[in-house]
């Protein structure tokens, strides 16, 4: 399995902002992360589908990568904070307030997802006991019908 990873440092947005965006995509394919980002109200968003694009193409040009970019997902993206600038804002009566200019650290790793394998039963087992219609009671796996009796 493929792991590539994409950092994009100091950029100027506070971590907390940035994460609000990376929260949408984390789990996604790439592709529906990109169509999300694209289409997301914030400013962070144009960095991060840079970020993700970054990764993808890191992750092209590994040894051993399938060439399937359909199979990759985002596995984990965060924000983590950078150094902030310190600026003063002149404020009333001679006093001065200081303002923090946030920078962030944004870091996208993508994955490709394993291919799903079928098992496949030697033995005629698996066929025998679908055709005697062998499910769980509804009973066992707590499933009512109606509305709870608890409230």
């Amino acid at each position: 399995m493929i792991e590539a990873l994409a950092t994009a440092r100091y950029v100027r947005t506070s971590a907390q902002k940035a994460g609000l965006v990376l929260a949408l995509i984390r789990g996604k394919d790439v592709n529906q992360a990109l169509a999300t980002l694209k289409f997301t109200r914030k400013g962070i968003a144009a960095d991060v589908a840079k970020v993700l694009r970054s990764a993808v193409a890191n992750a092209q040009n590994k040894p051993g990568f399938s060439g399937d970019v359909e199979r990759l997902f985002v596995s984990a993206c965060y924000a983590n904070q950078g150094p902030s600038a310190k600026r003063v804002r002149p404020a009333p009566m001679g006093r001065a307030f200081r303002v923090l200019k946030r920078t962030a650290h944004l870091t996208v790793r993508v994955a490709e997802r394993p291919e799903k394998v079928a098992p496949v039963s030697t033995t005629g087992e698996g066929r025998a006991m679908r055709a005697r219609g062998s499910r769980p009671s509804k009973a066992a796996t707590g499933e009512t019908r109606g509305k709870s009796t608890k409230r």
